[in-house]
Order: structure tokens, then C-alpha cells, then sequence
């Protein structure tokens, strides 16, 4: 007799489920929301460059120079608009009373 076992034949390794798209683990690679919160102003032209910065959350780092230059231009834009529409500038006060007299 003989203590050696017979050659057992490989088992295949189980399978193992490949989860979905949106179940994976993020690759830290991959460009991640920052989440920044942004609230309304009340302009419409501000909040819709204020809303443009969430173009960055789906760009890598090196692409979101384009989207800061374009918001920063349109608030500048979105202002100097703002200024514009002022009245005419107002007069300057007047000069107190002297109550000592």
C-alpha cells in the first residue's frame, strides 16, 4: 500500500460575478465630482455661470482651466451687464446744516 494519493484532477476555480457599470469601485483615476455647493444669486446670467462649474465634475484635472476661464469671462460678462443697467448715478448729498447758527 501506498501512502500517496492519486493525482486528483484541478478543480476549476469558481466563478466570480463581474459586478455592473455602476456598481463598480471608482477608479482613482477617473475624474470624481467635487461637489462644490453653489447657491442662486437671483441673476439669471450669474447662476447660469455658476451652474457651468459643474462641467468640471466630469473632466479630468487638466480640462477644467477651459471651464474656470469661460465662467470667470462670463461673470465678468455677467456684471459689467449689472452696471450698466444702473440709473443714472446719484447725485451727491448734500451738505448738512450748520445748526449752530
Amino acid at each position: 500500500m501506498s501512502d500517496t494519493m492519486p493525482d486528483a484532477e484541478p478543480q476549476p476555480e469558481p466563478a466570480v460575478p463581474h459586478p455592473a457599470e455602476d456598481e463598480r469601485a471608482p477608479d482613482p483615476a477617473e475624474p470624481r465630482p467635487l461637489a462644490v455647493p453653489r447657491t442662486a444669486t437671483g441673476e439669471a446670467d450669474v447662476d447660469a455661470q455658476l451652474e457651468r462649474l459643474a462641467d468640471v465634475d466630469h473632466l479630468a484635472t487638466d480640462g477644467h482651466i477651459e471651464v474656470y476661464e469661460d465662467v470667470h469671462q462670463g461673470l465678468r460678462s455677467a456684471l459689467t451687464a449689472l452696471d450698466a443697467r444702473q440709473g443714472p448715478p446719484a447725485s451727491a448729498p448734500s451738505r448738512p446744516y450748520d445748526l449752530r447758527s
